[in-house]
């Protein structure tokens, strides 16, 4: 199986999380993910998520990955110097925060997290799903919903 992967430093600010999304864009449509697909978008918002859990919960600069298999499925990976486990919480109503990792855990296939050095990694994967010709059956990426 052939890997690519790309990865960017990020800083403990919250305006890094608006870079990592630029830099995310512009390594998705370089591996061929064009931006107007919903991949692409369902990518875009995971790597948000978890580039401000980084940000906003650990004050520790991180480090953003993305792997691209072969097969057409992305992995990406939040790794910070923290060694403070991920907490998911569940907002309420109006919360303004508290949903990210439930955003996560509905958008991937896949996610977790392991120790990583002296900190953790936080992970999540998207399997890219075959597109039809006709736009049947097979037209929608995994763990989306079809209308």
């Amino acid at each position: 199986m052939q890997v690519l992967q790309v990865q960017l430093e990020v800083g403990p600010d919250p305006a890094e999380v608006g870079r990592a999304r630029r830099w995310a864009r512009s390594r998705l449509a370089g591996s061929g993910i064009q931006d107007d697909e919903p991949l692409a978008e369902t990518l875009v918002l995971l790597i948000s998520e978890l580039v401000t859990n980084a940000v906003v919960h650990t004050g520790c600069p991180a480090v953003l990955r993305m792997l691209f298999a072969a097969e057409g499925g992305v992995r990406v990976e939040v790794a910070d110097t923290s060694d403070r486990p991920p907490q998911p919480r569940h907002a309420e109503g109006e919360d303004t925060n508290g949903r990210g990792l439930e955003l996560v855990d509905g958008l991937a296939d896949r996610w977790g997290w392991q120790r990583e050095g002296a900190g953790k990694s936080i992970w999540c994967e998207v399997d890219r799903a075959p597109v039809t010709p006709s736009g049947g059956p097979g037209a929608v990426s995994p763990g989306r919903v079809r209308c």
